[in-house]
Formats: C-alpha cells, structure tokens, sequence
C-alpha cells in the first residue's frame, strides 16, 4: 500500500476532518456532477439539491459544522481554499444564499437551513459517516440525479462504488513501483534491515516514485510553516469558543503564565499549551492541518514545535519527523483506521501519539526497531478511548486529550530510546488490537455523543 504525505498531512479547515472536510469535499464533487448533468440532459425545469446526513454525521453533525461544511462546497469551495480566509464571513454569505452559482438554464435552489437533513435513522451498512445528495425538481421530489458519499476519516471520501472496493478503511494508492512496499510494521523492520535505510528513508524513496524532491520538500516545508502558524496563532487568541458551551480558550493563558516563570515550566506544561493552541484553533472552525485528523491535529505540531523551540531541532530533523511519522500513520490506516466514528478516539489521538512518538524517535536517531517500540508505546496506552464529545463538539474532552496525547507520545519516545528496540508487544498486534476494539466498541461511544461524557453534565 502506498499513501503520500502529503496526502496524509492536508491543510484544510477545524472543527473536523471527517465531519467538516470531508463533507465540504463530498458537495463539490457533487456540485459538478450536478453542472455535468444538467448540460448534458439538457433540463430546464427549476431544481433544487438536498443533502442527508446519516450516521454519526446526523448525531454530531451540528456541532462538527457539516451543515456549513457542505454549503461551502456545494458553492464551489474546498477546506484548503478557505484555510486563512475570514470563513465567518464567508459562512454568513453562503448560509443566507438560496441558489448555486452554478451554470444552469434556471437557478438551482439550496438553501442551507431547510435542504441539509440529518436522518437519526440507521446508518448506510458501508460506514457510520454517509451522506447521500440529491438533485430533485423544485416542485416536487423526484430525483434526477444521486450520489452517496462516506467521509471515511482524515478529509479522505469515497463513494459508493469506491467504498465497496476498499480492503481498509481509507483510499490508498497500490504500491506497485515502489522500492519498499511495507505494508505492516514488520515488513518496515525486515526491509530497513536488508536496505540498511532508515524508515524516513525508505519511506523518501517511495514519495520519490510519485514526485520530485523539490516536490516533497517544498510540501513538507509548506506542511511545518502551517502547524506552525496554528500553534502561533492558537497562543495570541482569546475568547470563548464557538457551539454554546462558552468554553474559554486557554492556551495563550497557559503559555503566558509559562513564559513568565520559565523556572516553574515543566515538559508537559509546555507540550499542552502547544497541543491545545492547535485544537482550539481547530475548534474555531480556523485552519489546521490533519495529522492524521483535525480531532487529533494539536499532538504531532505540539511534540514537533517542542523539538523544534526547546531542543534546537534541524529542518533535516523536522523532514525526518514527518517522513517517520507518515510511515506509521500509513501503516496505522491500512490496518485499522483513524475515524472516531469507526473505533473511538483511540484512532484519532491515539494515532497522532503512534505518529509523533515515532517522529520524534526519529529525529532523536532511534534505529528502526526503537522507532516502532515507540509508536507501539502510545498507541497501546491509548486502546479503548471513546469518543464522546459533549454536544458533538470538538472541545470537551478534544482539545486537552491532545494535550496528554503529545505527552503520552513525548514518554514513549523517550522510554523506546532508553530501550534496544526489543520488546514483549509488536506494533501490528497493537494495532490489531484497536481495530478489534473498536469494532466491539458500542455506537454510543464512536462520535454520537450517545453516551460517556457527553451525556454526563449536571444540569444546575
């Protein structure tokens, strides 16, 4: 299997990759297949579109955005297009618009509000984040055109047809042509011993197969100056978050109280102020970056910029952190998944701590071997995570699980480095592990906010 970093790590928009990024993804797509159509068969009856949300999209699609999400990219735009804009302003645009700019012989009708339906009904069999979208006659409700989409977890989508062709829950590219096709975590070990490359190497050489190296670099380089300018961000903002819960934001407190007493500053004080600056941003409906999910997004920028501020890491060290970081995340996705509505959050949060630890490893110069000690580290500590967020928001408990993911993650480097690499529980029999746990997982704990605490605040 194959899946580029830069497909891995995309610049898009919060609160969620599943739940705002993949839907805004999903109603572009679908915006041209409707402009195709209606050109092609020639229809000059007034329409409208409808889209109806299934699943864990119906549950929590109010407080993840979709709604807005999906209005968005039926008028034309994509999660990286609107990273940086003022996208409150351009919500209020879309929200009060009743037609598509779309080319048609009579405008087609949408209105957000009234043609976003979320079905609490039982989800579509293929995966819990469906949505299916329809072109219909305005004076009725006969469907000209549909197509059903799945937001299957870190802004990827696939439809119907390619959903049914996906061995894992994520679209991957064959690896064929690529030097070292490792699919599981001991096929990297086997091939790094025989090639006597490391695994952001090895993992070099097969982005090099699709890309050039000015390609890779500039597009790593672009992806660290983003999680950068997320972290910085998310410290200079104040304010209440967005979704009714009146949460305050608290990273720029935490850093400022920091850097006035550097002397009283420990490791995890400053790792949670990073991740936290991340997902508050992310919160906000602002620009993030996936890594591997905008759930989870704060865990991995958080352990790098600390390398990166705190430890004097290199450019090489930062290229180095990701290339082995994408390594394990790909493998991650290719036998389990990353989707909180799949396996909880122990597939989000989990796997940023898998990623970032190994990342960090990395750059440490760990071999091989301490690389998926360390991966396998924070993912174990992490199975059986639910994900339960209160008012199917992306703040309680999301923004400070990042917090204790990029420490848990921190440790495992840490205690991988002290280590030979040897040790009792291979990372694919972890992963194995989750994906098992997540499929026994009940429903209520996989994005519904059906249960745990999102169902557990005292009314006062």
């Amino acid at each position: 299997m194959f899946i580029s970093i830069l497909d891995l790590f995309k610049i898009g928009i919060g609160p969620s990759s599943s739940h705002t990024m993949g839907p805004m993804i999903a109603a572009a797509d679908f915006a041209v297949r409707v402009q195709r159509h209606v050109a092609q068969a020639g229809v000059s009856a007034a329409l409208g579109i409808r889209c109806t949300l299934k699943g864990s999209l119906a549950y929590t699609g109010k407080g993840h955005g979709t709604d807005r999400a999906v209005a968005l990219g039926l008028h034309g735009h994509s999660p990286k297009g609107v990273a940086g804009q003022d996208v409150d302003a351009l919500l209020e645009r879309v929200w009060a618009a009743d037609v598509l700019p779309l080319e048609s012989p009579r405008p087609i009708r949408f209105s957000a509000p009234d043609d976003v339906v979320f079905d609490r009904g039982a989800a579509l069999p293929q995966h819990p984040n469906g949505m299916v979208f329809a072109l219909i006659y305005a004076a009725g409700d006969e469907v000209l055109l549909q197509a059903t989409y799945f937001s299957i977890g870190g802004g990827f989508v696939s439809t119907l047809a390619e959903i049914e062709q996906l061995v894992a829950p994520l679209k991957m590219a064959p690896a064929v042509g690529c030097p070292y096709p490792f699919d599981s975590a001991h096929s990297m070990l086997q091939m790094s011993a025989d090639s006597g490359l490391s695994i952001a190497a090895m993992k070099r050489v097969n982005e090099l197969e699709h890309m050039t190296a000015q390609a890779l670099d500039g597009g790593m380089d672009d992806i660290w100056v983003a999680m950068r300018r997320c972290i910085e961000l998310g410290l200079a903002a104040e304010g209440a978050l967005p979704g009714g819960l009146n949460l305050p934001r608290r990273a720029k407190q935490l850093y400022d109280q920091l850097r006035r007493q550097p002397d009283k500053a420990a490791l995890n004080d400053w790792l949670c102020a990073y991740a936290m600056a991340v997902n508050e941003e992310n919160a906000a409906g602002h620009m993030v970056v996936t890594a591997p999910t905008n759930g989870a997004a704060g865990v991995i920028p958080a352990v790098l910029y600390y390398l990166s501020e705190h430890e004097g890491g290199s450019a090489a060290q930062v290229r180095e952190f990701l290339l082995t970081a994408a390594a394990i995340g790909g493998i991650i996705k290719h036998r389990s998944s990353i989707s909180g509505a799949e396996v909880g959050c122990q597939g989000e949060v989990g796997s940023a701590a898998a990623m970032a630890a190994a990342g960090l490893c990395a750059a440490r110069g760990g071999t091989a071997q301490q690389i998926e000690n360390a991966a396998e580290i924070a993912l174990e500590h992490h199975l059986g995570m639910t994900c339960d967020p209160v008012n199917g928001l992306v703040q309680v408990p999301c923004i400070e699980r990042n917090g204790f993911g990029a420490i848990k993650a921190y440790t495992a480097a840490s205690l991988a480095l002290h280590g030979t690499g040897q040790h009792f529980m291979p990372l694919d029999n972890c992963i194995a592990a989750m994906k098992q746990t997540g499929m026994e997982m009940s429903e209520k704990y996989k994005e519904t906010s059906l249960g745990g605490l999102a169902v557990s605040i005292t009314e006062c």
